[in-house]
């Protein structure tokens, strides 16, 4: 699990890097299903929420990237503070999930589709070739 500080003056601190990063990087580390967490340096409250949050706040305002519609939100905005709220909120959570894992194995399905067609095969054959042919990268 990757800690991550945030200071007072707003900037981010992987502790696992050692370095300073910003939200981009906070991205990378979601895009490659990396465990983190974000803590408040004074206080070590876990903030990782309300980043996200203003994460998403960003990523909303460019209409190109949106995934949230105005119906989609006012929906989600009457499920809080119901009875529902628990339930919407796994439900989400497991409907998101699982089209993560679908959509892995359809991206899986696809790759194997290729390497294994003709043009793969061929491609793999010429990559072979070329190394026999080509030594000195062999040593790199």
């Amino acid at each position: 699990m990757v800690t991550i500080k945030k200071y007072p003056n707003r900037r981010l601190y992987d502790t696992s890097q050692s370095k300073y990063i910003n939200l981009d990087h906070i991205k990378t580390l979601i895009n490659a299903r990396t465990e983190f967490e974000i803590v408040d340096s004074k206080t070590s409250d876990v903030i990782t929420k309300s980043i996200l949050l203003q994460i998403i706040s960003e990523s909303e305002t460019n209409q190109s990237q949106s995934l949230l519609t105005d119906k989609l939100l006012q929906q989600l905005i009457r499920f809080y503070d119901s009875d529902m709220q628990p339930y919407v909120r796994q439900y989400l959570e497991q409907s998101l999930v699982q089209f993560i894992e679908q959509q892995d194995k359809v991206q899986s399905l696809v790759k194997n589709m290729v390497d294994t067609s003709p043009v793969g095969i061929f491609t793999k054959m010429m990559e072979t070739n070329m190394q026999a042919w080509n030594p000195s990268k062999e040593k790199k």
